[in-house]
């Protein structure tokens, strides 16, 4: 599968097969994240890996109530343990890493025959209360990955001459 087969492939899944994760699949979608770039090299993500039942159901709780949420098999939690560093341009580093770094598991997950969702819907203050995280990190995302119990829907995108200016701004 090439990268652009992935991106085609890639949709948001909220229904998931009753089956577990392989654990090489699950390295190989961790490995990617691993792998993404990030400002400064500072790799300031970490993750948690959530399978148990009762914490998945707790996270679904703590995500304003999704219940594909606690579906899932797996929910990757997408941490920030540094916020201070800030580009020239002004805009923080941490959300971008991070951010990037989700999304390459969100590719290698379809390339593994998995789905994602990414979550910005929850209460951060819950979610570290669960899983032990320390005040100073910041929860940026939640991950729900297994095997996607839907089909892909077709995807409605604006066409590159809607997106797409070259050289200047154009109104």
């Amino acid at each position: 599968m090439t990268v652009m087969e992935a991106i085609r492939h890639r949709f948001s899944v909220r229904k998931f097969k009753d089956f577990e994760i392989e654990e090489e699949k699950l390295e190989r979608v961790l490995e990617g994240a691993r792998l993404a770039p990030s400002a400064r090299n500072l790799q300031e993500w970490r993750f948690v890996v959530v399978q148990d039942p009762h914490m998945r159901r707790a996270l679904s709780e703590a995500a304003n109530g999704q219940a594909f949420v606690a579906e899932a098999p797996a929910v990757i939690v997408a941490c920030a343990i540094t916020t201070e560093h800030v580009m020239s341009c002004g805009l923080h580093c941490f959300p971008l890493d991070v951010s990037i770094a989700m999304a390459y598991m969100t590719l290698v997950a379809v390339e593994e025959e998995l789905g994602t969702c990414w979550i910005g819907a929850f209460n951060a203050e819950r979610v570290k209360d669960l899983l032990g995280i320390p005040d100073e990190v910041i929860v940026v995302g939640l991950l729900p990955i297994g095997y996607p119990d839907a089909e892909p829907p077709r995807k409605k995108r604006l066409s590159l001459d809607e997106i797409v200016m070259r050289e200047r701004w154009q109104a």
